[in-house]
């Protein structure tokens, strides 16, 4: 593609991780547009020095990159398919970065399905959870042309410490997939050896402590990640499940782990999602 000056930037779904993005933007001296469908989000994206944009359409004819970063691939499609989304309203040398987690083919279709638009598409989910978010400190994972993502390095540095570029165009989603396969895994091992602990009568906070100091340590155990709600546990499960189903590639750890994930969410009491891709 030709070089692009990234000045404007829009942040199409602003919960608890677009509302930072949004943010992290506007401090950083890019101006950016806001959409959400919860006025509420709106509202506080407009505090936050954002402006308040109508539709998909009108944020791509007015930015430079639009990040989207909404909850189901569903949602990704209609932002980007729809008569008032983001194609109906791209201008030449205009970029779409996917930070909303999917399967990688899903993101490779979705380019397909636009390629007739003056569009270039990235995919750039990211990981490290919604305090990083706040906190300005997402790790990247990307894919997508090369110096297409370079030319949005500078914007995606505002809210991120560690930007990867992994390959072409669904390579960011196959690292995301990979980093959740891992961290049910841990947040799954962390529930039943902390269970096993407490059965047998071990005080687990002394013992969570000595663990953190041991070979036993990972991200999940020191942030309680699983104390925090864990909504898309079993959809991230089911794409990677999916995934190697279609290259026939057995992952009987990671089949395992979408039960046992399940179950921790259910004894927590943790929402589960009502679409699973």
């Amino acid at each position: 593609m030709s070089e692009v000056s990234i000045k404007t930037v829009g942040v199409i779904g602003l919960g608890k991780m677009g509302g930072p993005l949004a943010r992290h933007l506007a401090d950083g001296g890019y101006s950016v547009l806001g959409y959400d469908v919860a006025d509420e989000a709106m509202a506080a994206a407009e505090t936050a020095g954002c402006t308040r944009s109508p539709s998909p359409a009108d944020m791509a004819g007015r930015s430079d990159l639009v990040i989207i970063g909404v909850g189901f691939v569903s949602e990704v499609e209609r932002v980007i398919f729809a008569d008032d989304g983001v194609l109906a309203g791209a201008k030449p040398g205009f970029i779409v970065a996917v930070a909303s987690t999917i399967a990688p083919r899903t993101m490779k279709k979705i380019a397909a399905r636009a390629a007739d638009h003056p569009v270039s598409f990235l995919d750039i989910p990211m990981c490290r959870g919604e305090q990083a978010a706040t906190d300005g400190r997402l790790l990247i994972m990307g894919g997508g042309d090369a110096a297409t993502f370079d030319a949005c390095r500078q914007a995606f540095s505002t809210f991120s410490d560690s930007i990867h570029h992994l390959g072409a165009l669904g390579a960011g989603q196959v690292g995301k997939m990979v980093n959740n396969m891992i961290l049910w895994a841990c947040i799954s091992a962390n529930h039943e050896g902390l269970a096993l602990a407490d059965g047998l009568d071990v005080d687990t906070g002394p013992l969570r402590e000595a663990l953190l100091q041991s070979s036993a340590e990972n991200w999940a155990l020191a942030t309680r990640a699983n104390e925090s709600p864990m909504p898309w546990a079993e959809k991230d499960m089911t794409i990677a499940l999916k995934e190697a189903d279609d290259i026939r590639l057995s992952l009987p750890l990671a089949g395992s782990v979408k039960e046992v994930v399940k179950g921790v969410k259910i004894a927590l009491g943790h929402p589960t999602p009502k679409e699973i891709e």
